[in-house]
């Protein structure tokens, strides 16, 4: 991926820019969130994962003012989602699961007017939709009316209007579904040029991949409830650490060496004749130490050897007790807009 480096965790220590606490939103007996807590640091971004159904949309909606929830309060920006709702929609910006553009309007003309809509001078508003055509690869496309792009163009569309006002906090809700590499890495890198200067993101994602390359900090939400939350290498460690891999000179081997290392006393040895290779977990330098001086010793041959540390799907099923999600969340019905 090209364009602009991960900014350090260090940054937006100075405040919250999202505090959440025991959010509540029911539809009939379905509990789409239960006591949700969550803080989003300033100039940071957080990524909201959780299986389909979890409650990501229910929560994004809720603080990006679309519908009310039935208990709990959500500071946003400095104001009250449910108390200053006309203040907060002036500090956001959202986009969807699903593009949301004015399809008889040029796609130039969709980001002049929503700056435009958003106090932007009239110079302002069309120097800032340029400047995101072009990083979106629409310049080309620019005088086209929006129902004559392509899905993946429309996605793009509506993110860069998302992103026009400079909004302090932005809601991305699950924003690359459907994208290809190429456009989704665009994406990343604007993402990435706002947090570094100084917008806040909170982030719900399908991807495990785009969680690790973009998110400082996660939450993971199961069945309405938070049940985890911390930073990338937090979770990993909750897993266990890292997990050697041994490559046999001689793949019939492994059943031996695998009896080998629980003669010693290391019983979590396990091996796989489809992968070649013999993986044991381990928590330290002196422990791979042991291994190799095990199998040397009894004159094992090995052709490699790695260390792999867990990945976030692997996470994300140890902590749920689900694989990581592939699909779409699953969106709660809009039942009433906060007026």
């Amino acid at each position: 991926m090209t364009g602009i480096a991960k900014a350090p965790t260090t940054r937006g220590t100075t405040g919250i820019a999202v505090e959440v606490q025991g959010i509540v939103k029911h539809y009939g007996e379905t509990k789409a969130l239960d006591g949700v807590d969550l803080t989003v640091r300033e100039g940071t971004v957080l990524g909201v994962l959780g299986p389909n159904g979890a409650g990501k949309t229910t929560l994004v909606r809720i603080l990006s003012t679309l519908i009310k929830p039935d208990a709990g309060t959500a500071v946003v920006g400095g104001y009250d989602v449910m108390r200053q709702p006309r203040e907060l929609r002036r500090t956001i910006g959202l986009t969807g699961q699903y593009a949301s553009v004015d399809e008889l309007l040029s796609g130039y003309e969709n980001l002049y007017l929503i700056g435009r809509l958003l106090d932007l001078s009239k110079r302002d508003a069309k120097a800032r939709a340029g400047e995101l055509l072009e990083r979106f690869s629409l310049t080309d496309a620019s005088k086209r009316i929006a129902k004559t792009y392509s899905g993946g163009m429309r996605r793009r569309l509506d993110l860069a209007a998302s992103m026009i006002g400079r909004p302090r906090v932005l809601y991305l809700d699950e924003p690359t579904t459907g994208l290809d590499p190429r456009t989704r890495n665009e994406v990343w890198d604007e993402v990435q040029r706002m947090v570094a200067e100084g917008s806040t993101v909170l982030l719900t994602t399908q991807y495990m991949e785009e969680a690790e390359q973009l998110a400082d900090e996660l939450t993971v939400i199961d069945r309405g409830r938070v049940i985890a939350n911390g930073g990338v290498a937090d979770l990993k460690s909750r897993v266990g650490g890292q997990t050697l891999q041994v490559r046999p000179a001689h793949p019939a081997e492994l059943p031996e060496m695998a009896r080998c290392l629980h003669e010693h006393g290391i019983a979590t040895a396990t091996y796989s004749q489809d992968t070649g290779l013999l993986a044991v977990p381990i928590t330290g330098e002196a422990q791979l130490t042991a291994v190799i001086g095990v199998l040397g010793g009894r004159g094992f041959a090995i052709a490699g050897i790695d260390t792999k540390v867990p990945s976030l799907d692997e996470v994300f099923l140890a902590i749920t007790g689900k694989p990581a999600p592939t699909d779409a969340a699953v969106a709660a019905p809009v039942e009433e807009t906060v007026a």
